[in-house]
């Protein structure tokens, strides 16, 4: 006994999972996860070095060559780029198409670990970076009013904060964010009169600003660290901090020079029509919902610009879920032209039951294929989406194929169920190796040796998946009809 004859003879087990598919499809395609793009792990590492007032010629040498030479050793590595600029540098690797992303990170950074020793003391850390496509920005927030400079970019911290606390957002990062500093500005004439050194003046400074530790103390009853303050933490402090003694009197910071906050240099701008802004960049979490997480962080800085100073203004740009809310738009669009097209046709044709059959199985095939993408821990994003839509007609195709030949046979003479088991059976393995041919196209571009590989294998399987599904709705239909004619629905 094939699957056929097996459906037919359990047609009401068969009807009750035509039914379980529909609505678990239908609750899947409302909760299941919607992305910009696919999970893909592009091959590719960078690390990122800098270090303030270095030459290009003295990056390359200090910075880019040391860390170069320990991480060619990495394996796997494909090819290595590096760049050197006033103030740093970056040293790109790319890997082979498959590679492990865990183990190449952990990799490079045990390699950039032992190249610390030979940078230079006054070099910042170094940063190791992949690249994935999913935890790009999603979202940009920009706070735009006439404010200080200080004063908007508070705002942008507190913001910063609440949108963090969203569970499915990964960072929210402030664009045309300053640093704050304190400058000191020196009197030359005083700093003479006084025989003090300049370098000197720079040691006492980074001498005074420091963490030390001082152990810790056994009471007996009990132990405890004992720390000596020795960071700023007031302006007052800079200026009180004792540079040299001329027998009781001492000569203060306060003495020889001018201390005063500001900001470091910019190093980016953010602007908005022209005006100032603090722009801060949302990404969220790999396999979150697109759509839920942009909407969430809609309300959070609605709800926080409350209690901004009104002359504040929120501007969003690159809102990356309206295209996914577009492809569903037109996904929903296309099936239910496909469903209407098909039924006016078959209707017409065929008659009401055989065109009620063809207008069911086609969005009984995309629940289907999406209840299938769920349980193999798929996302709907770009790539899923141009599969569905692509795989529209393919659904019609064997659907009508097998409803016309039974239809046929129901006018010779058979009954329902002879009908629609010989025009199953008859048809399986034609619809099989159509969607074979269809796909054999697709099958050649996992063998590409190029960075879109992992998409275009997703392409494949996706649409493999929907496409393939015909052959599971067709013997459903075999039963449903059986069922429905039996019990004279």
């Amino acid at each position: 006994m094939n699957i056929i004859d097996f459906a037919l003879s359990h047609a009401r087990v068969f009807v009750g999972i035509l039914f379980f598919i529909i609505i678990s499809g239908a609750t899947t395609y409302i909760s299941i996860p919607k992305e910009a793009s696919p999970d893909v792990n592009i091959p590719i590492i960078y690390i990122s070095l800098h270090q303030n007032g270095i030459s290009p010629e003295d990056s390359e040498r200090l910075l880019v060559k040391p860390v170069e030479d320990e991480v060619k050793t990495v394996e796997g590595v494909k090819e290595i780029r590096s760049t050197a600029y006033a103030g740093g540098g970056n040293v790109l690797l790319e890997f082979d198409p498959g590679f492990d992303a865990d183990k190449a990170m952990e990799d490079v950074r045990a390699k950039v670990d032992r190249a610390k020793g030979e940078l230079p003391s006054e070099a910042d850390e170094p940063t190791v970076n992949e690249v994935n496509i999913s935890t790009f920005p999603i979202l940009l927030i920009s706070l735009v009013g006439d404010l200080p400079d200080r004063t908007l970019q508070d705002l942008g911290e507190i913001l910063q904060e609440e949108i963090e606390t969203i569970p499915s957002v990964l960072e929210a990062k402030i664009g045309g964010k300053r640093n704050e500093q304190v400058e000191i500005l020196i009197n030359t004439t005083a700093l003479e009169g006084y025989d003090i050194n300049l370098q000197n003046l720079i040691s006492t400074v980074r001498q005074n600003n420091m963490m030390i530790s001082a152990g810790g103390q056994d009471t007996g009853d009990g132990s405890f660290s004992i720390k000596v303050p020795g960071l700023y933490e007031t302006i007052e402090d800079v200026l009180n901090t004792p540079i040299k003694t001329f027998g009781e009197s001492v000569i203060t910071f306060r003495d020889i020079a001018k201390v005063k906050r500001t900001f470091e240099d910019r190093q980016s701008y953010a602007q908005v029509n022209g005006k100032n802004s603090i722009t801060i960049e949302v990404s969220k979490r790999i396999g979150e919902n697109i759509i839920k997480t942009i909407d969430s962080v809609k309300e959070i800085t609605s709800e926080t610009l409350n209690d901004f100073p009104p002359s504040v203004k929120v501007f969003y740009s690159q809102d990356r879920s309206k295209s996914i809310k577009d492809m569903l738009s037109s996904l929903q669009n296309n099936v239910i032209a496909a469903i209407i097209l098909v039924l006016i046709i078959i209707l017409g044709a065929l008659g009401v039951r055989s065109g009620l059959l063809v207008g069911i199985s086609i969005p009984g095939s995309f629940l289907s294929g999406l209840l299938v993408l769920s349980v193999m821990g798929f996302t709907i994003n770009i790539v899923v989406l141009f599969a569905l839509i692509l795989s529209v007609g393919l659904l019609v195709d064997g659907a009508i194929v097998v409803v016309e030949y039974a239809d046929r046979k129901i006018k010779e003479g058979s009954t329902v169920i002879e009908a629609y088991a010989n025009a199953s059976k008859k048809n399986v393995s034609s619809n099989y190796f159509f969607n074979c041919y269809n796909l054999s196209s697709f099958f050649t571009i996992n063998f590409l040796a190029r960075t879109s590989w992992g998409i275009y294998e997703i392409s494949a399987n996706n649409f493999n998946m929907c496409s393939n599904i015909l052959f599971i709705y067709g013997t459903l239909i075999c039963a449903s009809t059986w069922y429905g004619f039996k019990f004279n629905f």
